[in-house]
């Protein structure tokens, strides 16, 4: 476990600070820094796990047409276009994110793609903005790791959900990325490096943990799920792709061009040794939690 809690920390948030992140004033802004530099190649196809969890959610959610849902941490909305596609022109999707990058990359997809029943703003996931009782469903996706308090965001996020109606949110299952990652920050030990582990990565690593949230937040029929969205690799630099444009990228770039070259090589090879017929496995197992507000 303690290997997970260290990879999967420095992948998703990669904290520059010796201090708490909830501790640390900067820490938001930090957060949003690494997204807005990693937003304009989140949608690379080897991050693919996240619109397909995206759409396994949505359809899992049987959300109904003229619904309103709300799309926390919402990205480059891949939660949004799925679920505005669903909901159809008399449904409205509210996505909010505190990376503006993020949020222009995900207007020009819906323009692209036509769907103009997405409303985007830029918005604190701790301190929404909305009356309450007003979303049918409310999801955050792989977004409540950054959360400050769990039980008090969860909380949030169901005031502004209707009475019965829904609220989703995914985490990364404990072997998430493994073998590979625990060897990225194998590789990565002789830089130095600065990163703070995060309790929440650890915390909703767990089915348990996850759905005792949803309950302490008042969510009642709670479930959870553990779903597989990996998939095989072709080639090490899928991998490579996977580290650069996510959150290890924070990690990554406290490193000069001479270190990073010289940890890519090294790492990659490593990598290779686990290629087969089939291609390079990337475990990508997600714990998906579903309650709903007492009527």
């Amino acid at each position: 476990m303690f290997v997970f809690i260290e990879a999967i920390t420095v992948c998703w948030v990669a904290i520059m600070s010796r201090q708490k992140p909830e501790q640390s004033a900067g820490y938001q802004q930090y957060v949003r820094d690494i997204f807005d530099t990693v937003a304009a190649s989140y949608d690379n196809a080897s991050l693919r796990y996240f619109p397909f969890c995206a759409d396994y959610c949505v359809d899992k959610l049987k959300i109904k047409k003229g619904s309103k849902v709300l799309d926390i941490a919402c990205g480059t909305g891949v939660v949004s276009t799925a679920a505005a596609q669903v909901i159809s022109s008399k449904g409205r999707v509210v996505a909010i994110d505190q990376s503006p990058v993020m949020l222009d990359i995900l207007e020009q997809k819906a323009k692209k793609m036509h769907l103009q029943n997405i409303d985007i703003q830029q918005m604190d996931a701790e301190n929404l903005e909305f009356r309450k009782n007003y979303f049918d469903v409310s999801i955050c996706s792989f977004g409540l790791f950054f959360m400050s308090n769990l039980s008090l965001a969860v909380s949030d996020w169901l005031s502004v959900t209707k009475p019965g109606g829904k609220v989703l949110f995914t985490s990364f299952a404990a072997s998430a990325f493994q073998p590979l990652l625990a060897e990225a920050i194998e590789s990565l030990k002789p830089y130095p490096l600065e990163y703070h582990s995060h309790d929440a990565f650890e915390y909703l690593a767990l089915e348990q943990n996850c759905q005792q949230l949803a309950k302490d937040a008042g969510l009642h029929e709670v479930m959870t799920e553990k779903k597989q969205f990996g998939f095989h690799m072709q080639s090490t630099s899928e991998w490579w792709d996977v580290l650069w444009n996510a959150g290890f990228r924070g990690l990554l770039g406290q490193l000069n061009d001479v270190d990073l070259a010289e940890f890519k090589n090294k790492h990659l090879q490593e990598i290779e040794r686990h290629k087969t017929d089939q291609g390079i496995w990337l475990d990508v197992p997600v714990i998906i939690t579903i309650g709903h507000k007492p009527v």
